[in-house]
């Protein structure tokens, strides 16, 4: 009895274990799609701040502006597409670690970018802008030469790709359609027609036994009675007496 309990509980107490696991999984999963809904409604809303600010402040905060803006799109551009084809493409992963260590200065900059929004000395502003306009490029440069190398190498897979099975496809549709060049069995076993006889050689065939007077005169007449064969003699025969007259 006191066995049974123990498997019970056991069994109760492995239920309880796997319960608050399969919780924990939920609600971790949960958690990160909330704050991976959060992050990207908050990077929307940063985007379009950006996007304004671009548009309605002049001068060197909307150039700030306009910097950060197009710092975040390539980027997130960027990894996106590499995420996307290192599942298929084994040999991004070099990309991607090269863009992990680009994407650190790429963060480096936008927050100093975003700091700067707030500067008041506008004057001090205009004269930085030059230098994080040119690291801004150079980081949007490398990203993109990224990205559009990916695109690149994954078009070309897909174009030989197709190279390959556009071959394939006509050496079948040549196969299919062998019947077409080569003669039929039954035809090419099929004699040729004989010629046709002459009119003359048809008219010279004789269906009627010929009569005696229409042989040629070169033909010798064959006798109508064949002569008698004379019989051999031999040695050991005795030769017939004369017959007596008397």
């Amino acid at each position: 009895m006191e066995a049974v309990v123990a498997i019970v509980a056991l069994i109760f107490v492995l239920f309880v274990v796997l319960g608050a696991y399969a919780t924990v999984k939920v609600v971790g999963a949960a958690k990160r799609g909330v704050n991976r809904t959060v992050d990207q409604a908050r990077r929307t809303v940063e985007d379009s701040t950006l996007r304004a600010k671009s548009v309605a402040q002049p001068g060197p905060q909307g150039q700030l502006a306009q910097l950060r803006l197009s710092l975040r799109t390539s980027m997130r551009a960027t990894q996106d597409a590499l995420q996307a084809g290192v599942a298929e493409d084994e040999s991004l992963k070099e990309s991607l670690a090269l863009f992990k260590r680009l994407s650190a200065h790429g963060h480096e900059l936008d927050d100093e970018l975003k700091r700067l929004e707030r500067e008041p000395d506008r004057a001090r502003l205009a004269e930085r802008l030059p230098a994080l306009r040119e690291r801004t490029e150079q980081i949007t440069k490398s990203a993109d030469a990224l990205r559009w190398a990916a695109r690149d190498r994954a078009q070309r897979f897909v174009s030989d790709d197709l190279d390959s099975l556009s071959t394939q496809i006509d050496m079948e549709a040549g196969a299919l359609r062998h019947w077409t060049t080569e003669p039929s069995p039954e035809r090419a076993e099929t004699p040729p027609p004989w010629p046709e006889a002459p009119a003359t050689a048809a008219a010279d065939q004789q269906t009627w036994p010929e009569s005696p007077g229409a042989r040629t005169a070169e033909e010798p007449a064959r006798p109508a009675i064949n002569p008698a064969r004379q019989r051999p003699t031999y040695p050991w025969e005795k030769k017939p007496r004369p017959e007596s007259t008397t």
